[in-house]
């Protein structure tokens, strides 16, 4: 009898550890991977043979997301093939293998595994140089991406994609999962004046394509400098859909960052990472849940809690939280606020959530308005980040979401039209 209840208790601890609302499905570790329902584009590459890498020399865009469902790097599978002569490796931000910090810059080295050249493209150089590619035949980009305009990934393969095409290079792209899946577009298109390294393009903050579907848009939209286009060649994934978000796919996450642990934080990045550039709120960064919290010292948690649940948002819970990071903004000291609980991220406005938040802490803490506590450094890399001033002199006014709701959504139709012409998958 003993035996059968603990037998019971264990297949309960089993559900439980593996149940999830119904946004975020269950998750990845609870299935095996030999069930993974797609196939990346390293994984395509290698059954087909390394075409398009025969007598050539290949430079590798790669970080530590470069791998295949066995965990196997992209730098170890193209080094051993023997149809593949690897010549070079470049890193974008954290380094080829992860293992640098964020907006650390990180000058030449050589790789200690495969004893290659590590060119850095995130420190004094961030394109490619003449001479960097001077020996290469063809650069081949592959890295997780998480659908954000801000994250830096995107910018290094466009950069990339312009130094191929100024040397007349070709460039080839393996395709991975978009982890907000490739429907959900939302945000204003990036102004010329706002270009920066995080905001290379002029595409909305959250974009619903791969890397892949992306390098397409670029180059055939006149979106690279000088209206570049490259020799690009994209390989797609097998058995990916729009509507997928990362834990559905069986594929490994692999952190794409230190602050991007899990396979759902894209979504709460989407949802605070503007936010946190202000330095006036914590957004969880330096605690253990990155993007999924905001609060800050003067907050009651409870109190914004309930404000916020009582907007009746579709898709998302607020809870109550009183946290102390331990390191970044607000180290040491407590903070009250709410954690983030998305139970369908699809039906959210992930984008509005940090403004929403706004105007609720507006009402409750008049004082503390956060443009006014922002040191002017940091308001200007939340225009930068935002891709506008417009939205942050238009939403101070009176710090009503309302109010710029409509400079979000005002280029997303068009942009949905013109990217669905570079759509790979359904």
């Amino acid at each position: 009898m003993k035996k059968q209840i603990l037998i019971g208790l264990s297949v309960m601890l089993f559900l439980i550890s593996c149940s999830h609302p119904p946004l975020l499905k269950p998750h990845s570790q609870c299935k095996p991977s030999h069930e993974a329902v797609v196939k990346s584009g390293i994984e395509v590459l290698v059954e087909q043979n390394f075409e398009g890498l025969k007598n050539k020399r290949v430079g590798l865009i790669t970080n530590a997301t470069g791998i295949d469902r066995n965990f196997r790097s992209t730098i170890d599978i193209l080094n051993e093939a023997e149809e593949v002569n690897l010549v070079a490796l470049f890193g974008p931000e954290h380094g080829v293998r992860g293992d640098r910090g964020a907006g650390e810059l990180i000058r030449f080295y050589t790789d200690k595994k495969t004893r290659l050249p590590v060119y850095p493209l995130y420190g004094e150089t961030r394109k490619p140089t003449k001479l960097m590619l001077k020996k290469i035949d063809v650069l081949v980009f592959d890295i997780q991406d998480i659908g954000c305009r801000s994250y830096t990934y995107i910018s290094t393969m466009g950069l990339c994609m312009e130094a191929a095409a100024e040397e007349k290079i070709k460039m080839i792209v393996l395709d991975r999962p978009n982890p907000l899946g490739g429907n959900y577009v939302s945000g204003n298109i990036l102004e010329d004046e706002f270009r920066s390294f995080v905001g290379q393009f002029n595409i909305p903050y959250v974009y619903g394509l791969t890397v892949g579907e992306l390098a397409n848009l670029l180059n055939n939209e006149n979106m690279l400098s000088n209206g570049l286009s490259c020799d690009l060649t994209v390989i797609p994934m097998v058995g990916w859909k729009r509507s997928m978000i990362f834990r559905e796919t069986g594929l490994p996450w692999i952190p794409t960052s230190p602050h991007i642990p899990q396979d759902d934080t894209p979504f709460y990045y989407a949802s605070t990472g503007i936010l946190g550039e202000l330095g006036v709120f914590s957004n969880g960064v330096g605690y253990t849940l990155p993007f999924k919290m905001i609060g800050a010292s003067w907050i009651d948690g409870d109190l914004l809690a309930d404000k916020m649940n009582k907007l009746g948002l579709d898709g998302v819970v607020f809870r109550s939280v009183s946290y102390k990071p331990y390191y970044g903004f607000g180290n040491g000291t407590y903070l009250g606020g709410v954690q983030i609980h998305y139970d369908n991220a699809s039906k959210a406005d992930l984008l509005g959530i940090q403004f929403l938040f706004m105007e609720v802490h507006n009402e409750l803490y008049p004082d503390k308005k956060p443009f006014k506590l922002a040191k002017e450094s940091r308001i200007k890399m939340f225009d930068k980040v935002m891709g506008s001033d417009k939205i942050r002199k238009t939403f101070q006014k009176i710090y009503r979401y309302n109010d710029i709701s409509t400079l979000f959504d005002k280029d997303v139709k068009a942009f949905k039209n013109i990217s669905k012409k570079y759509y790979l998958y359904q």
